[in-house]
């Protein structure tokens, strides 16, 4: 478990820009973890997911262990290529030659909905699929003073078998599993506790979505999600479900909308704009429509048209205006 753990340290010395002052925040997070383990667990998960599977299970040569990566994004589509499940994975076994064992993060409110969508497919495969009570999923955002950490980490990897950089960009900081009550001050000495909404309006500053409230099933579109951005698509395995709409999208290379931040003018009252809500142009023409937020700070689904216009959205009658914009993370080349 110890080596489970520090694969990764390297990554953890670096400072994270934009963390904010003070040491490491760890943000408990409401999602579930699902364990696909057994002999065929990746080429299992690999007909069903977006992003290739089977590199948390194969390298190349000597160095196949190292090559590893410990965690992969990836998005379980239906069979009209649009998202059902945000996922996680992360690699649990240490090298090639041990049985996959992989655990899926998920939105805690589709964990029944997504076993019964492996158990769908997986027929007469060696695998066996079974929740994670026992484990616990945190974020680590780290601040301005993160120190070195993988001196103490070593020790505690048997609380903590994960820790790694989250695998959708770097302004996300870290993914921490850890077993139910461990201390969190002895895995990451100095961090504190954040609030969740913290956490949140992190994502949305950054426009990350995360749950079947930003990424609806069965109405959100993984390109225009961002899904390439966020490392989280291969355009180069083979088959899986809802590939055919996606490769397509990407090979013809225009896509018109994303998901985008937004800053309102004035923080929204509590659940007071409908999922889905139109955001309109000055002219009354529509620009695209809401997914989530809190405060002043949200997703939205946007015409890459419209994103330097004044745009608004309808509140009970009263226009709320909004701003948006691409962030800083994208890829440099970002202009379609």
């Amino acid at each position: 478990a110890a080596a489970a753990a520090t694969t990764t340290l390297p990554g953890l010395r670096r400072l994270w820009r934009g963390g904010g002052s003070g040491a490491a925040a760890c943000f408990p997070l409401g999602r579930a973890l699902l364990a696909v383990r057994g002999a065929e667990a990746a080429i299992f998960l690999q007909g069903l997911l977006t992003n290739d599977v089977t590199r948390l299970v194969a390298g190349d040569g000597a160095s196949a262990a190292a090559a590893l990566p410990r965690a992969l994004y990836a998005h379980a589509l239906n069979v009209q290529g649009r998202c059902l499940y945000d996922l996680i994975l992360y690699r649990l076994h240490e090298s090639p030659e041990e049985e996959p064992h992989i655990l899926l993060e998920c939105d805690s409110g589709v964990l029944d909905a997504i076993q019964k969508h492996l158990k769908l497919y997986k027929i007469r495969r060696k695998v066996n699929i079974a929740p994670c009570l026992d484990l616990s999923l945190w974020a680590v955002i780290p601040g301005e003073q993160a120190g070195d950490i993988s001196s103490s980490l070593a020790k505690c990897a048997d609380q903590a078998p994960i820790l790694t950089p989250d695998p959708r960009t770097e302004v996300m900081g870290w993914r921490l599993i850890t077993k139910k009550g461990a201390n969190l001050s002895e895995i990451i000495p100095g961090s504190h506790l954040g609030n969740i909404q913290d956490y949140h309006r992190h994502r949305y500053k950054q426009g990350i979505p995360e749950g079947v409230k930003d990424l609806p099933p069965g109405v959100a579109l993984p390109l225009e999600s961002n899904l390439a951005y966020m490392n989280g698509i291969s355009f180069t395995k083979g088959c899986y479900i809802g590939q055919e709409l996606t490769a397509r999208t990407h090979h013809m290379g225009v896509i018109r909308k994303r998901l985008l931040p937004i800053r309102f003018s004035a923080p929204l009252p509590k659940d007071s704009v409908p999922e889905g809500a139109d955001i309109l142009t000055e002219s009354g023409k529509s620009a695209g429509k809401f997914r989530a937020g809190g405060g002043e700070l949200g997703l939205a689904l946007l015409r890459l048209a419209n994103i330097n216009e004044p745009l608004c959205l309808n509140i009970a009658g009263e226009k709320v205006k909004l701003t948006a914009n691409k962030p800083e993370w994208w890829p440099k080349t970002a202009s379609k």
